[in-house]
């Protein structure tokens, strides 16, 4: 699951904390017995055909992260829907989704969207989203986006996930195309 909600119980208990603690603890075990390769299998098996642009795309950014042993796959996204569709299939990696902001105007006012896109992925389990600089695009028509990447790269390397010679999966969406690419990163 996503998300566990625990009851009244752990709010008024005597030991929140050591309830808290227990839970996350048998979570990880539920972790390591679960067969990612089945359920990705069983999870396009039942989306379908013929799949939709944006699944396909999902789906390939899994798979190759698991072939290539990524340590983890970046999505760019600007409403979070493709970075919570590449974690709907389980991926055992984490899932960096880097929200672009878009700059909306009703002529009165201009405002920036994605703190909520990426607020709403918080719940989700394996996503791990981050705000990116609104002043950058969120579709590159040149087809290089890399100091958005860095700055994900840097996050990523940050927060411990992401280490020298790593592969990582990006995804994100070059024009009117989407690409799935590997890397391989150096010191």
């Amino acid at each position: 699951s996503d998300a566990i909600l625990l009851g009244a119980e752990t709010l008024r208990g005597l030991y929140p904390v050591e309830t808290v603690s227990t839970v996350g603890k048998i979570c990880a075990e539920a972790e390591k017995v679960f067969n990612q390769d089945l359920y990705f299998k069983k999870t396009v098996k039942n989306v379908g055909e013929p799949m939709s642009h944006l699944e396909s795309i999902a789906s390939t950014a899994v798979r190759a992260a698991i072939k290539v042993k990524a340590s983890a796959i970046i999505c760019f996204t600007s409403s979070g829907r493709a970075a919570r569709l590449i974690a709907k299939y389980r991926p055992t990696m984490p899932v960096i989704s880097v929200v672009i902001p878009r700059l909306k105007t009703n002529q009165l006012r201009w405002t920036f969207s994605g703190a909520f896109e990426a607020r709403q992925s918080l719940i989700v389990r394996g996503l791990f989203p981050m705000l990116a600089d609104p002043r950058h695009p969120a579709e590159s028509k040149s087809g290089s986006n890399e100091s958005v990447l860095k700055v994900a790269l840097d996050h990523g390397k940050a927060s411990g996930v992401i280490k020298p010679h790593d592969r990582v999966v990006v995804c994100q969406k070059l024009g009117d195309a989407s690409v799935v690419k590997i890397l391989e990163l150096e010191d």
